[in-house]
C-alpha cells in the first residue's frame, strides 16, 4: 500500500515513469487525502473535501431540478432485507461488512453495514406508497457506504466512501425508463460542464450491470494512462425490488400494481477521475468550477521600506477581484487570497500552489508597482505573463473562463486520439497494451465477453446507444465468433479502474 503523508517529500513521480505512484504523489502533495488506521479506509483532508463540497453543491442542484428531494436512511440494514432479492444479495455478499454484536450482546439478526440502500429504502417505500397519487416518489441521499475491498486506492476504491444515491418509484415501466435516461444525461452533462471530463455513455452488458437491475446505463471517462473509469451509473430496476418488498399502489382503476423503480449514483471516485484527467507532473490541476483556490497573490516584499507598499497593493488586488461584478456571474464561489507568510520564500510558494491546484498565480513586487505591471501565471499552462495593472480583472476572469474551456477541449481531444476501431480479436489483443478505448463488434455472447476479459484484462465498458437508446448495430464480423447481422452490436472495450 503506498504511503501518503505530510512527512514525506513532496517530489512527484513523473506520469511517464509510474502512473500509479504519480497519482498517489499528487494526492499527497495536494493534501487531498490520507490512509486511515482502519485498513482500506481513507481520511479526506480539507482540500479534498472542498472538492467534494463543490461536487455536492453543483450536482445537488441538478438532481433537485429533476424533482427528487433529499432524505436520509439508516446505515444498518437487516441481513434478511438483502436476502429478499436473490441477485442483489449474490452480487454484494462478498463485499458486505456485518455487525453481529452490539451493546455487549449477540444480535437476534445480523445487521449489514450499508453497501447500497435499495433494500432499506424499499422497506420504507412499501409503507409510504399506497395510491397512484403518491407517485412518482423521488428521493436522493448523500451518505457513506461500506464495501469490503481487498485492493484499495485513494478515492477510486476504498472500503468506505462517500456518494450520492437516488431512488425513485413510478407507476409505469415507461416512466421508470425515462427517469433512468434522464439521470444518465444529468451525469453526462455534469461531468462535461463541471468536471471538464468528457465521457462516453451507454448501457452495461448483463455481466457488468448492477446486481438486481433490469438494465444499467453508465458514463465512462478516459484517464491519462488511457484506462477507463466508470464515473456514474443509472439503473432501471423494473419491479424486481418492488416484488421482493411488496411495494404496491392502487392505480386509477383501483387495481393493485407493483411500482417500477430506478436508482442512480456517483461517488468520491469522481475526485480521482478529475485528478487523473487534468493533473500534471507539477501536481493537481482543477477546473475552476471545482477549484478551492482560484487566485493567489504572492507579494515579493523586497526591501523593508517597500514592504508595506507591496502588501497594500496585494490586498487591493484581492479586494478588486472579489468585488468585481463578474465574480457573481461565474456560477461558483470565487476564492482569492494573498499569501503574505514571510517565513516562506516566493519560490516555495510557487511550488506549493502549483501542487495544490490553485488556478491563477499573481506576483507583485516593488519593481512591478513602479512599472504599473503584474506577473500572472495560469496553472495549466505555466507561462508567466506581464500585464498592465489596470487590465488585471479582465485578464483574470478571462483566464478562468478559458481555462475551463481548454481543460475540457484537451481531455476531449485526448479521448478521441486514443479511441480506436478494431476489426478482429487478434487486433484487439495486439493493441490492448497501448491502452485506450477499442470499439468493436460483439455478438452479445457472455461466454465470449468472459473469454476476452480473461485473456486481455479488458472489459466491455459500455454498449453505445442510438438516439432512441437502443444498442447500436454493428456490421461485424463480431470478435471471435465472426457473426454478422441481427444481434451484433457496437461495444467499447478497455482496461479499467
Amino acid at each position: 500500500m503506498p504511503m501518503i503523508g505530510t512527512q514525506m517529500s513532496t517530489k512527484i513521480t513523473p506520469r511517464s515513469e509510474d502512473f500509479s505512484q504519480w497519482y498517489h504523489d499528487v494526492i499527497s502533495a495536494a493534501k487531498l487525502a490520507d490512509y486511515s488506521p482502519v485498513k482500506g479506509c481513507m481520511v479526506i483532508r480539507p482540500n479534498g473535501y472542498a472538492i467534494w463540497e463543490r461536487i455536492q453543491r453543483e450536482l445537488d442542484a441538478r438532481i433537485k431540478a429533476t424533482g427528487a428531494r433529499n432524505a436520509y436512511f439508516p446505515l444498518f440494514i437487516p441481513e434478511s432485507f438483502l436476502k429478499k432479492e436473490a441477485e442483489h444479495v449474490e452480487g454484494f455478499a462478498p463485499e458486505c461488512a456485518v455487525v453481529t454484536h452490539a451493546g455487549g450482546k449477540l444480535l437476534e439478526e445480523p445487521l449489514v453495514v450499508r453497501p447500497t440502500s435499495e433494500t432499506i429504502i424499499n422497506s420504507m417505500f412499501a409503507k409510504w406508497i399506497q395510491s397512484y397519487r403518491d407517485l412518482p416518489m423521488m428521493v436522493n441521499q448523500w451518505a457513506n457506504v461500506v464495501r469490503w475491498e481487498m485492493r484499495t486506492r485513494l478515492f477510486l476504491r476504498t472500503t468506505e466512501f462517500l456518494w450520492q444515491e437516488g431512488h425513485t418509484c413510478h407507476s409505469t415501466a415507461e416512466e421508470a425508463e425515462l427517469e433512468t435516461r434522464t439521470m444518465l444525461q444529468v451525469y453526462r452533462k455534469f461531468s462535461e460542464d463541471i468536471l471538464a471530463m468528457p465521457v462516453d455513455i451507454g448501457r452495461k452488458s448483463d455481466a457488468e450491470r448492477f446486481a438486481g437491475a433490469l438494465r444499467t446505463y453508465c458514463i465512462e471517462a478516459m484517464m491519462q494512462d488511457k484506462k477507463a473509469l466508470q464515473a456514474g451509473t443509472s439503473h432501471n430496476l423494473s419491479t424486481k425490488f418492488a416484488e421482493a418488498f411488496e411495494t404496491k399502489f392502487l392505480d386509477k382503476d383501483s387495481v393493485s400494481r407493483h411500482v417500477h423503480q430506478t436508482s442512480w449514483g456517483v461517488s468520491t471516485r469522481l475526485i480521482g477521475g478529475v485528478i487523473m484527467t487534468h493533473s500534471d507532473d507539477k501536481g493537481l490541476v482543477l477546473p475552476p468550477t471545482l477549484a478551492f483556490s482560484h487566485g493567489v497573490v504572492i507579494p515579493i516584499l523586497g526591501k523593508a521600506e517597500t514592504r508595506e507598499r507591496v502588501l497594500k497593493a496585494g490586498a487591493d488586488i484581492v479586494a478588486r477581484l472579489q468585488e468585481d461584478p463578474r465574480a457573481k456571474t461565474l456560477g461558483y464561489p470565487l476564492q482569492v487570497s494573498m499569501d503574505a507568510d514571510e517565513t516562506k520564500q516566493p519560490g516555495w510558494k510557487y511550488f506549493e500552489y502549483e501542487a495544490t491546484g490553485n488556478c491563477i498565480r499573481i506576483e507583485v513586487g516593488p519593481r512591478d508597482l513602479d512599472a504599473g505591471k503584474l506577473m500572472i501565471v495560469r496553472r495549466d499552462l505555466g507561462v508567466k505573463e506581464a500585464i498592465p495593472m489596470e487590465s488585471l480583472p479582465d485578464v483574470f476572469f478571462g483566464m478562468l473562463t478559458q481555462m475551463q474551456s481548454d481543460l475540457t477541449r484537451k481531455a476531449e481531444e485526448f479521448k478521441k486520439e486514443h479511441t480506436y476501431t478494431v476489426a478482429s480479436y487478434e487486433e484487439l489483443k495486439e493493441r490492448i497494451e497501448q491502452g485506450g478505448f477499442f470499439v468493436a463488434a460483439w455478438d452479445q455472447d457472455p461466454a465470449i465477453e468472459q473469454k476476452i476479459k480473461q485473456e486481455t484484462k479488458a472489459t466491455i465498458r459500455c454498449l453505445p446507444l442510438t438516439a432512441s437508446y437502443e444498442l447500436t448495430p454493428h456490421d461485424g464480423p463480431a470478435l471471435i465468433s465472426g457473426k454478422t447481422g441481427p444481434g451484433v452490436v457496437k461495444a467499447i472495450f478497455a482496461r479499467s479502474y
